[in-house]
């Protein structure tokens, strides 16, 4: 079921997502060579509640954690673990954050240390820039296959592939709900985008194949070839003019 939010619900979700925001913008510093990966969850979890929030992934279907936090090959839903990050690692953290009610959902891509190597900052760049052309379309009268489109044929050019297994979705009063919001698709077709809609745009970009296989733990996906997969997220509001992003860093 899609549902439409009031302007104050969308506001709400605002808030919800400043504060997701934030985290992410301290993020930047906090990771580093030699921290873990339950390191950064912690990390979150404690900011998200020293503000008021809680973190909403905790307990949903059964998941633990604060945070998913996927590293190279691994796609999303990775776990937080006592895995010590190095150099040039890729780092992806995502986490939904309830703020009095209020949903917010963002996935953000690190590369750990200094400088990424060329290779790594190319994937992670065209990986921004494919939401950001995804986020463009997702106006009034567009549809959820014209926001893959345009997603999945700007990464083509770089030789990428697209996550064919996973999807963005709506919002709010649920983690996940309708529409979802493939990473590629044909124009015109999906979903009619419509005011007070609130969705993700969250592309999973691969350097090798489309495909993932599960870890034991019935969650973590990774690329089957092993290849690194980057991935960035943003929660937005359809309005009637340009669309509204809601977890919008600094």
């Amino acid at each position: 079921m899609i549902t439409l939010k009031s302007a104050r619900e969308i506001e709400g979700m605002e808030a919800s997502g400043q504060l997701l925001a934030r985290v992410h913008e301290a993020l930047r510093t906090f990771i580093k060579p030699g921290i873990t990966t339950h390191d950064i969850d912690q990390f979150v979890q404690s900011m998200i509640e020293e503000n008021g929030g809680t973190a909403a992934q905790i307990g949903y279907q059964g998941y633990k954690y604060a945070t998913c936090i996927s590293v190279n090959d691994e796609m999303c839903h990775g776990f937080p673990t006592s895995q010590v990050l190095k150099a040039n690692d890729l780092v992806k953290v995502d986490f939904c954050i309830d703020l009095h009610g209020f949903l917010s959902d963002s996935c953000w891509a690190y590369c750990v240390g200094d400088n990424a190597p060329e290779p790594i900052q190319t994937l992670m760049d065209a990986t921004l820039k494919a939401l950001e052309l995804g986020i463009e379309q997702a106006v009034v009268g567009n549809r959820t296959g014209d926001i893959g489109f345009v997603m999945d044929e700007y990464i083509q050019q770089f030789g990428y592939k697209m996550s064919l297994e996973f999807t963005g979705h709506g919002l709010g009063p649920t983690i996940h709900e309708d529409p979802m919001v493939p990473f590629t698709g044909q124009k015109g077709t999906g979903t009619l985008l419509k005011k007070g809609m609130v969705i993700t745009i969250e592309p999973i970009v691969n350097v090798g194949t489309h495909y993932a296989k599960l870890d034991s733990n019935g969650w973590t996906a990774r690329t089957v070839d092993g290849s690194l997969s980057c991935q960035y997220e943003h929660t937005l509001a359809i309005t009637d003019g340009k669309p509204h992003i809601l977890t919008l860093q600094k």
